[in-house]
C-alpha cells in the first residue's frame, strides 16, 4: 500500500431546513391558528480517529465529504428531520488545518477521538413561533442556515514513542525489523526504505513502545535534497531519537563524526525543537569489525564530539546489544512518561488572607 501522509479534502455540512408557513384547517375549527413547524437541523462533518489505519491514501481518490441537509418543517407542528452527520475516518497522528488560511483547526491523537471539521446548519422557525395577540395568523418564517463548507489539509504525523534516524544504510531497517514485527525492505543500496515503518517493541506482557524507522537524511535534507525531508516532520512527536551511525569498514572514507554533526545541523535547519528531544547516539555493524576495534571506534567518536548522551554498539545482524538497548529505551520512556504527566498537573495552591 502506498504511504501518504499529505491529502486535501472538502467537506460540506447539510444545511438546516426551513420553516414552515401552515394553518391549521380542522372541521368546526374555522380559526385554528398558525401550526408551522421547524425545519430539521443539517448534517454535520466529523474526523475520526482510527487505530487500523496509517496512511491517507484513501482520500487520494475520495476528496468530498458532504453531510445530508434538514428536511422542512411541515403543518402540525411537524419539525423537519436533521440531516445524518458524516464521519470520515482517518489515522492517528493526523493534523487538519484550513487549506485556504493555515490555521490549524484541531488534531486527532487517540482512537475513536471525534473532531467537528463543518457543522450543520440550524433548523428555521415555524410560524408557530410568531403568533401573539396583535398577530394571529403570522405569515413569517425563519429559514434554515447553511452549513459550513471548508476545504482542509490533512498532514499525517506518525505516532511512535521512538524514532530512528540517520544517514541511508545506517542500519534502521535491519535495526526495527529485529526487535519488532515490522518488516521493512532491508538491502544493500542507499534509500531502501521509501517511507516511514512502524514497530511495536513488546519487553514484556505489559511493556511495550512503538518505534519508527524514518527514511535516510542526506546533507540539505531540511532544505529539500533527497527523500528524507518529507519525513522528519514525523519525529516531531516521539518521545526519544536513536541516531544510527553505521561503523562498517566498507565505508572508509565516511567519517561516523561527521556524520552525526550533519545530521544535527538538517535536525536544526528543519525544527530546533528537535534538538531539544532526548538522543541517543547507537552505532550499527559492529559485528564487521573485531569487538575490541568496534569499540575503540565508537568511543573516538564519542570522544571527538563531546557527546553526554548515552550511547551503545550494537550489531542488528547477530542481535548484540539490541535487547539491552530496548530494555533501556524502555525505562526511559517510562521516565519521560513520568515527567510528561508531573509536567501536565495544574498547580494547586492555597489561598491566604
Amino acid at each position: 500500500m502506498k504511504f501518504v501522509d499529505e491529502a486535501n479534502i472538502v467537506v460540506i455540512a447539510g444545511n438546516g431546513g426551513n420553516g414552515s408557513a401552515s394553518f391549521r384547517r380542522e372541521k368546526y375549527i374555522p380559526f385554528g391558528g398558525p401550526d408551522g413547524g421547524d425545519g430539521g437541523r443539517g448534517g454535520s462533518v466529523l474526523l475520526e480517529g482510527d487505530s487500523g489505519l496509517n496512511t491517507l491514501v484513501d482520500f487520494r481518490h475520495m476528496r468530498k465529504y458532504q453531510a445530508q441537509n434538514g428536511q422542512h418543517g411541515s403543518g402540525r407542528n411537524k419539525t423537519g428531520k436533521s440531516g445524518e452527520n458524516v464521519v470520515v475516518r482517518v489515522p492517528l497522528g493526523t493534523v487538519i488545518n484550513d487549506a485556504e488560511t493555515g490555521e490549524r483547526v484541531g488534531d486527532v491523537t487517540n482512537h475513536g477521538q471525534q473532531l467537528l471539521v463543518a457543522k450543520g446548519g440550524r433548523g428555521g422557525l415555524g410560524n408557530v413561533h410568531f403568533k401573539s395577540s396583535t398577530n394571529r395568523s403570522p405569515r413569517q418564517t425563519v429559514p434554515g442556515s447553511a452549513g459550513d463548507t471548508f476545504e482542509l489539509h490533512l498532514e499525517l504525523k506518525v505516532l511512535a514513542d521512538v524514532g530512528l534516524l540517520g544517514f541511508p544504510n545506517a542500519g534502521k531497517s535491519t535495526l526495527i525489523s529485529t526487535v519488532s514485527a515490522a518488516r521493512p525492505k532491508v538491502a544493500d543500496y542507499p534509500f531502501t526504505t521509501l517511507y516511514p515503518n512502524l514497530g511495536v517493541v513488546r519487553i514484556d506482557v505489559d511493556r511495550s513502545f512503538v518505534i519508527a524507522d524514518i527514511p535516510g537524511l542526506i546533507e540539505g535534507a531540511a532544505e529539500g535534497t533527497g527523500l528524507g525531508v518529507q519525513f522528519l516532520k514525523h519525529l516531531q512527536r516521539t518521545r526519544l531519537l536513536l541516531h544510527l551511525v553505521d561503523l562498517s569498514p566498507l565505508m572508509p572514507d565516511v567519517d561516523p563524526v561527521e556524520q552525526v554533526r550533519q545530521l544535527q545541523k538538517e535536525l536544526w535547519n528543519f525544527d530546533p525543537g528537535l534538538m531539544d528531544k532526548p538522543r541517543w547516539l547507537v552505532f550499527t555493524k559492529a559485528d564487521l569489525l573485531p569487538p575490541d576495534e568496534a569499540r575503540s571506534k565508537a568511543e573516538e567518536a564519542v570522544a571527538a564530539l563531546g557527546w553526554e548522551e548515552p550511547w551503545m554498539l550494537i550489531s542488528s545482524v547477530t542481535k548484540s546489544g539490541t535487547d539491552e538497548l530496548m530494555q533501556k529505551v524502555s525505562l526511559e520512556l517510562e521516565i519521560l512518561k513520568d515527567e510528561a504527566a508531573v509536567l501536565e498537573q495544574p498547580e494547586t495552591g492555597s489561598d491566604e488572607d
